[in-house]
């Protein structure tokens, strides 16, 4: 079943009617280059997982993210302003990372709009996913859990274990292939003695996601399980640009995991040229097309069944809460019709 993104007014003759379907939002605060790829991941994302549950996704984004025109032009044809969250209710949520920009997440300008989302998703939503930075900075937020600085960005696809009998992993397997892309880590000691359920973890990358339980059942990811196949290959080849345009002083190391044989070796004589001859030039021979047609083969089967449980906790809450609504209103019907001395 298609989900329906709602795209403003002039969709409302589509639009579903929510007691019908489970109502998403997704907040994308992705950095413009990934902005419209990101918004189609989980759109894809959620329609494989979605099946036979009908879905009505609605679009936002943090206003004070910097962005050009180029990406407001987007953001105006088809996101709602982050405003008109505060008065809607939704059965689930996802809120993206973005590009940290600011030593300290309290100085990233959109702080104030980021921890308002927080609030009003542990009050509104049955449950709410917090995707890399934003996860940092709900748990920061929530349980003054820091993050810490990597010696170098973790980049690459990791081989995560299964840690937990939580419903969320359900018919997953042992262990699920993950991306992860990010400059910084939360350590799982201070998790698990904040409360948090560690759902997968890994050696080379630690905690992969955790889930902790409020009035919201909030689902953390420090790596990105929603990335496409190609999603790295366009963030590494962006790092290697910033490297021959001198906004950062070192190449970016190879995605790990990530390459065969054949594109490790192409990548790393692309690496020996970019290091001898440092020049933004150069970026226009970079072996993309070459590179993507070896890339290591993730499946994305235990990421959408995942999801899949999500969506079916998530109906599971939906279906409660208006069993209990429609309950109380019939009682209330009966008690006026009593008071009254009717029946």
């Amino acid at each position: 079943m298609p989900v329906f993104v709602d795209r403003g007014p002039s969709a409302d003759g589509n639009r579903p009617a929510p007691e019908r379907c489970l109502e998403l939002g997704l907040i994308n605060n992705m950095p413009d280059g990934a902005l419209e790829s990101t918004e189609r991941q989980f759109l894809e994302l959620i329609e494989a997982a979605a099946r036979d549950i009908p879905v009505r996704l609605r679009l936002f984004a943090l206003p004070e993210v910097p962005r050009g025109e180029t990406a407001l032009g987007h953001l105006r044809s088809g996101y709602s302003a982050i405003d008109e969250l505060w008065g809607s209710r939704l059965d689930g949520l996802i809120v993206t990372g973005a590009e940290p920009r600011a030593p300290s997440l309290t100085d990233e300008p959109y702080w104030g709009s980021l921890t308002n989302v927080l609030a009003w998703a542990q009050e509104n939503t049955a449950s709410t996913v917090w995707s890399c930075l934003a996860a940092h900075a709900a748990i920061f937020h929530i349980d003054g859990v820091g993050r810490h600085k990597l010696e170098e960005k973790r980049l690459g696809v990791f081989a995560c274990q299964n840690m937990s009998d939580h419903p969320l992993m359900a018919g997953l397997p042992p262990q699920v292939w993950v991306a992860h892309s990010r400059c910084n880590e939360v350590r799982e000691q201070p998790l698990t003695e904040h409360g948090y359920t560690i759902l997968t973890r890994s050696a080379e990358v630690g905690v992969d996601a955790f889930v902790k339980q409020g009035k919201s059942l909030f689902v953390f990811f420090q790596g990105h399980p929603e990335y496409d196949q190609r999603a790295l290959l366009r963030e590494y080849r962006r790092d290697v640009g910033r490297y021959l345009r001198r906004e950062r002083e070192t190449y970016p190391a190879l995605p790990r995991g990530y390459f065969n044989e054949v594109a490790a070796g192409a990548a790393v004589m692309f690496r020996d040229r970019a290091l001898a001859q440092r020049d933004e030039k150069l970026l226009e021979s970079f072996p993309a097309a070459f590179l993507e047609r070896r890339l290591r083969p993730v499946g994305r089967a235990p990421v959408s069944r995942l999801y899949r449980n999500w969506l079916l906790y998530l109906a599971v809450h939906k279906a409660q809460a208006q069993s209990s609504r429609s309950k109380h209103t019939t009682l209330g019907a009966n008690a006026s019709q009593r008071a009254q001395g009717v029946g």
